[in-house]
């Protein structure tokens, strides 16, 4: 990492803010426009009071034109900082609604209960809510509708990007780990979405978002036993 790197690296997230602003000749006001907040929340960014969450921080980065990776933690992202295409919304169907031509209903498990070692539609015949998605948009994805499942986030190991209550679309056929991607995961027993990382001998590193409070956990082939790959995450939604 370069000396100019390095000190990218230890400014706060608030100063990034500022410091993107300032190279687009933008002001506080303009800012919050494209972004669709006032100028004083803007304020709060930029002093660290406050931090942008869900579709605010997307619009953010966005609208300051720089990788979503480097306003978080001052590094850009060799790859892509998620494999989950991210939607603003969604409306909660039922088996009465008719269904479009593109559209396909996936199972939303809103209270999630897993038994150690299963995943969440093991054993159980579903008649809950259900998501609607366009066939093209799960095409894109490589995702087969049988084998998608959505579920609710719970806790704050993985804001700003998932806050609290978030929903994400898991592939329950992809559980083949490809480093630094987002999984939902059984361990023991709870359900956890982490980015993965294999590490030398057969053992799994867990990362969060949220580093400060969740640092890293490192799983050795032991520890391995008492988790279950549930899925890859292709999807996810931030209701604000």
């Amino acid at each position: 990492m370069s000396t100019k790197d390095k000190i990218t690296y230890m400014k706060t997230l608030g100063q990034r803010i500022r410091e993107k602003r300032k190279e687009l000749g933008i002001t506080q006001k303009a800012l919050g426009a494209l972004v669709g907040v006032s100028a004083v929340a803007v304020t709060q960014w930029e002093k660290d009071e406050t931090a942008p969450k869900g579709a605010n921080l997307f619009a953010l980065a966005k609208s300051l034109k720089c990788d979503l990776s480097w306003l978080l933690n001052g590094q850009v992202a060799t790859k892509p900082e998620s494999n989950a295409e991210w939607a603003g919304g969604f409306d909660l169907w039922d088996s009465d609604s008719p269904l479009g031509e593109d559209e396909v209903e996936i199972p939303f498990y809103m209270d999630v209960e897993l038994s150690a070692g299963e995943g969440i539609t093991e054993g159980v015949e579903y008649k809950g809510p259900k998501l609607r998605f366009a066939k093209s948009s799960l095409k894109r994805q490589g995702v087969n509708t049988d084998h998608a499942a959505c579920v609710k986030v719970n806790g704050n190991s993985m804001e700003p990007v998932l806050p609290h209550g978030s929903t994400v679309g898991v592939d329950t056929s992809a559980t083949e780990i490809v480093d630094g991607k987002m999984y939902a995961i059984n361990h023991d027993g709870m359900m956890r979405v982490k980015m993965l990382y294999k590490l030398p001998g057969g053992g799994l590193r867990l990362r969060s978002y949220n580093l400060d409070e969740y640092p890293d956990e490192h799983l050795d082939t032991e520890k391995l036993k008492h988790i279950k790959i549930i899925g890859k995450v292709f999807w996810y939604s931030v209701l604000i």
